[in-house]
Formats: C-alpha cells, structure tokens, sequence
C-alpha cells in the first residue's frame, strides 16, 4: 500500500485515498446556480477514482463572486440544485467538498472565455467591489472599504452558505483565503491598509479569518471537516510570508480548522518560481508549525512524486488542479503505476478498461 492510496480520516470523515480534486472555478454559472457542466465535470472525477472532489470557488453573497459565471450558496434555491450533483458523487463512493469564498477587491471581473478583460462595468452585469481597504488590484476597479458593520456581516454570510453547503449534501467545507481574495487581503499588508482592530499587526489582520472560522465551525456538523486555504506567501517583499502563514494556520487549528490547503500567490503581480513542487516547501513548513494535517498543490503531476510529497512528511493530501482538467481518471492511473491497482476502484461501466 502507498501512502498516496491509504485512507485518511479527519474527524468522522474517512477519504479512501489521499487523490484530491483541486477546487477550479468553471465559469459556467447562471445567477449562481450549478448545473449539467458542473454535473458531468465533478460526475467524470468521481468516476475517476479521487478519494475528495473540492467544488470550485462558491460565492457566499452575489457580490463576492470572482466572476458573473461563478456559482454560489447564497441562496436557498441554490441547495437542490448542488443536491443533485452532491448525491451523483456519493453514488459513485467519492466525497465532495465546497469552496466558500468571497472575492473582495477582486471580485466583477470576465471570465477567462468573456471576451473581457479587467473589471465588468455594471451596465455589462458587474457591479461595485469592496475590500479592507480603497486600494485596487493592478487592472482592477478601485474597491470600497468596508465598514465595521459590513465586517461583521462576513462570517454570518459564510455561517449561512455553510449551513446550505451541509443541506446539500457535502462532506466538507473550504474557507478560501488565498489567491487575493477577500480573507486575504485582509491577511495581507499588501492589500490591507486599516488602523482598527482588522488592521496593522498579523494578529488584526487575522481577526476576520479567525471570526469566519468560528463562525462556520458553530454550524458544521461536528463531524465534518473544515478546510482552510491559505497562500503561504505573496511572494513579494513586504508581503505575506510563509513564517506568518504558518502561525495564522496555527491559531486556525485551536479554531476547529482540519486541515490547510497550502498554495501560494494572488494577492499582488509577482515573479514566481513556478516548477514541479514548487509550493511543496510551504505545505511542509506549515505543516511543521500548525501540526495540521496539510495539502500540498500546485505542478503535482507524476504519480512517484505526489508519493515522495507523502512519504518525506511535506503533506498528507495532494491536490491535483490542471492536471485534474487533463486526466479525469488520474487517480486510477495513478494506482496502476504505484502498483496498487484495485479492481473495486473503478466504476463498473469502465471495468474493461482494466481487461488485458
């Protein structure tokens, strides 16, 4: 048995294997609503063999949408239209987890397949953007800065999309708060310019992630796991680092966090070292600090060397994104390099693709 194919359990929660779906927004929403695109696509991953599927970047208001396309749980009409797909993953034995999310500054932009570019102005369908602070992202409109009361509205806004999420069938819940989105950039002195309680030390800038935190943990089911996805650095000077992320991540852990989803960047224009692994060394070093379990993302692709992540002690899941986009069936194939081939892991339909 590999590590990458030996169970993991996190509270009452067990994942057959340590293969996970990464969350990537598709862009395919209308008024938030999922429908048969994010059926067929999260459906080909159940198929496909992964132990967790994370559903995409979820809005938890219509305004913290990335994009108008993006889905949500804002509402209650929402549930039974993420039941139908939550219920198609389980009858293929896969989890599925959601992506709560609010995109802050960054959020009114096109889709990558808009034809847009930037921040969609409000005749097109966008609308007014908010922030910690009035400071724009490069190419972005400039945000309005929240007030204390529209902060304190956040986590109620997570605690009620969570509360959905758990009508709808999922087995867990990611907290978004990396790729420059709304709990990051309060996280990040790049983007956060505010003399109050939300702002100046790392402590501050936490407040609100903390507060979210807790917020969702009161309503999710004891049993199941809560996520956090941290970017454990923003690879600029003066920025986040990955000392001060792995402290956040530490303090998250006394909150009821499980587990932190490790990726890195989004807050500001950067030059990053992109490479195989290249964010491995930050999931080992949170992992190192917090004593959470942590997932490791980012140009995984080879079956050898998701396990060697696994073995040295970096993380304890990997998340594949793009390579997920690619090979619906990676974590079968992958099973098949490592010598581990379960005949049970497959889907009966597509049993004869195992045949000699």
């Amino acid at each position: 048995m590999t590590l990458l194919f030996s169970p993991l359990t996190l509270r009452g929660t067990t994942f057959a294997n340590r293969a996970w779906l990464a969350p990537m927004c598709q862009y395919s929403a209308v008024d938030g609503s999922p429908n048969d695109w994010h059926l067929v696509h999260l459906g080909a991953r159940a198929a496909g063999g992964f132990g967790l599927l994370i559903a995409e970047a979820t809005a938890v208001v219509p305004e913290g949408r990335i994009s108008p396309q993006d889905t949500g749980l804002w509402h209650d009409l929402h549930i039974a239209e993420w039941r139908r797909i939550t219920d198609f993953v389980h009858e293929r034995g896969t989890l599925v987890g959601v992506q709560l999310a609010h995109a802050g500054r960054k959020a009114s932009t096109y889709s990558p397949f808009a034809g847009g570019r930037g921040s969609v102005p409000v005749d097109e369908g966008g609308w007014a953007t908010v922030g910690p602070s009035a400071t724009a992202f490069p190419g972005l409109a400039t945000p309005r800065a929240l007030t204390l009361d529209e902060i304190a509205g956040i986590p109620r806004a997570f605690a009620a999309a969570a509360r959905r999420a758990d009508d709808a069938g999922f087995d867990v819940v990611e907290l978004h708060a990396a790729h420059g989105y709304l709990l990051h950039q309060f996280l990040s002195p790049l983007s956060n310019e505010r003399d109050d309680e939300y702002g100046g030390s790392l402590e501050n800038r936490a407040r609100l992630l903390v507060e979210t935190t807790d917020a969702v943990r009161a309503v999710w089911p004891d049993h199941k796991p809560l996520f956090v996805r941290l970017s454990a650095t923003d690879w600029v000077e003066g920025g986040l680092t990955v000392e001060d992320v792995a402290l956040v991540a530490k303090e998250l852990g006394g909150h009821g966090v499980d587990l932190v989803d490790v990726s890195t960047g989004g807050n500001a224009p950067a030059q990053i070292p992109v490479g195989p692994g290249y964010q491995v060394p930050a999931a080992h070093e949170v992992r190192a600090t917090s004593a959470l379990p942590v997932a490791a993302v980012g140009l995984l692709t080879d079956p050898a060397q998701a396990e060697a992540v696994l073995v040295d002690g970096s993380a304890d899941a990997i998340l594949l994104g793009r390579e997920g986009l690619r090979d619906p069936s990676w974590p079968l194939r992958a099973a098949h390099e490592l010598g581990v081939a379960d005949d049970a892991a497959w889907q009966p339909q597509y049993l004869r693709a195992t045949w000699a």
